[in-house]
């Protein structure tokens, strides 16, 4: 490596792992010395194989490597990550003493975002990496931007809880784990009582905060592994994993307790109102997207008889064995 005198880069490789792929010792060591004086995190590995167990572990976010290696060679190493399709991109510079334009082509297609010629020049090196930084804080930005979309995609934006699109999709797998696990799960179904009135005498943002207060009053009284989602206007599931239908009724009740002693604040003042609650558990019987939909109907069938038996109560469904 030809030796060149550079100001250290640590504020630009500031928490960029990056792994070094070379088999002579005397360049490993030089590569080494300029990277982590640049202020990158730097890993070594001696030989193919070493190289890509490492990378496959998902712990770097750039990989040096040279053409030549024991065990696989560069390009074989970059096919192989990129066929293993990791969940971060991982930024490849391939170091290469050949020259020609079709090693070039077959190191680039092989999965190789950038290539040097060997001997590296330091200066080169790191605007090199600089460059390869770049990439990978706009694959950060594209990740970040896209777990968003997706969260805006499942939730209810006025409450944040899950909406109905989630409810459906992750209730068939929480069905489907429960059969496979042989644990129990139950979904209780909750409706706010004479919440229209809400809304007819004080206007829909006290009708707004009302909500806002009881999906409030529900996260703080869940576990953690529980979850709530919207069904609908002044409608909601929870659903409580690992839980059986008299757990289930009593966790109903201490929600509906709750929310008949916590009046809600709104711009109206202080607003009670009750809630009733439909529970059922998941049964045995049927494919999963039928017990799925059963175990949200027999909840919406329990949720019916509360209300018609005067409101402010819980009713659970009767199981079928």
């Amino acid at each position: 490596m030809q030796s060149t005198t550079c100001e250290s880069n640590v504020p630009e490789a500031t928490a960029l792992r990056l792994l070094l792929v070379e088999d002579e010792p005397t360049q490993r060591m030089l590569l080494v010395r300029q990277l982590r004086k640049a202020g990158y995190q730097v890993d070594e590995a001696r030989e193919g194989y070493e190289a890509l167990a490492k990378a496959l572990s998902g712990a770097y976010q750039i990989l040096i490597t040279d053409w030549d290696l024991p065990g696989i060679d560069g390009p074989t190493l970059c096919s192989r990550i990129r066929a293993a399709k990791l969940d971060h991109y991982l930024y490849i510079l391939v170091l290469t003493s050949h020259s020609s334009i079709e090693s070039i082509v077959a190191g680039l297609e092989a999965g190789a975002d950038d290539y040097m010629r060997k001997p590296a020049h330091g200066a080169e090196l790191l605007a090199r990496l600089k460059a390869g930084r770049r990439i990978i804080e706009l694959e950060r930005s594209l990740q970040d931007a896209q777990a968003q979309l997706k969260i805006l995609t499942i939730t209810d934006p006025l409450l944040g809880t899950y909406n109905r699109r989630y409810l459906m999709e992750e209730l068939i797998r929480e069905v489907t784990r429960s059969r496979r696990d042989h644990r129990q799960l139950t979904a209780l179904m909750a409706d706010l009582d004479r919440f229209k009135a809400v809304n007819d005498q004080h206007g829909h943002h006290c009708g707004d905060a009302v909500l806002q207060g009881f999906t409030q009053l529900m996260r703080s009284q869940l576990r953690a592994n529980d979850w709530i989602a919207r069904s609908g206007g002044e409608e909601f599931v929870i659903v409580l994993p690992e839980t059986n239908l008299a757990d289930a009724t009593a966790i109903a009740e201490k929600l509906r307790a709750s929310c008949a002693a916590s009046p809600f604040s709104t711009a109206a003042g202080q607003l009670s109102l009750t809630v009733s609650f439909g529970v059922a558990a998941l049964e045995p019987a049927g494919d999963t997207a039928q017990a799925t939909m059963t175990l949200l109907q027999r909840a919406d069938a329990a949720l019916y008889e509360s209300k018609r038996a005067g409101r402010n109560r819980v009713t659970a469904a009767a199981t079928s064995c």
